[in-house]
């Protein structure tokens, strides 16, 4: 039996939206990534607002809004994972400074198991296309970091 992944997600993430995500007083790019971020909702964030490595939000966000966003970042991963390749994204976010990155320390082991559970389903059932988009390297780096939960 397979895992349902994104209600899975909204089950560990469970938590209130932050009031804001970001710095936002520090600049107007702060400001306008706090807007989309407090202007959407973990069912409706699309790669409209994250598709772009450039101008990601979620880079800006503090790790409770990471946290909140985890189950669209997940569901993001997971329908895209054949064209648009989110989970590259979603790894840069995973690893940031690899032990020390305030998303892993901020979370708790039920949800740290379960982003090293997630990372090791796609290693293992979406290999294929890890190797296609040149992420099989980060995914192992980001398994190695999450499985220190």
């Amino acid at each position: 039996m397979s895992m349902d992944w994104i209600n899975e997600a909204k089950r560990i993430f469970c938590m209130d939206k932050p009031k804001h995500f970001t710095n936002y007083k520090h600049c107007e790019e702060c400001e306008e990534h706090d807007q989309t971020l407090v202007n959407s909702s973990i069912d409706t964030i699309s790669l409209e607002e994250l598709g772009n490595p450039g101008w990601d939000p979620i880079c800006f966000s503090s790790a409770e809004g990471k946290k909140f966003y985890m189950p669209a970042l997940i569901r993001l991963s997971l329908e895209t994972i054949d064209d648009d390749f989110y989970f590259g994204q979603l790894l840069f976010h995973l690893e940031a400074d690899g032990a020390n990155n305030n998303l892993f320390i901020s979370c708790n082991s039920e949800q740290r198991e379960y982003i090293k559970t997630f990372i090791e389903y796609i290693i293992l059932q979406h290999s294929e296309q890890l190797v296609i988009q040149h992420y099989e390297n980060e995914a192992l780096r980001v398994q190695e970091i999450w499985s220190n939960a």
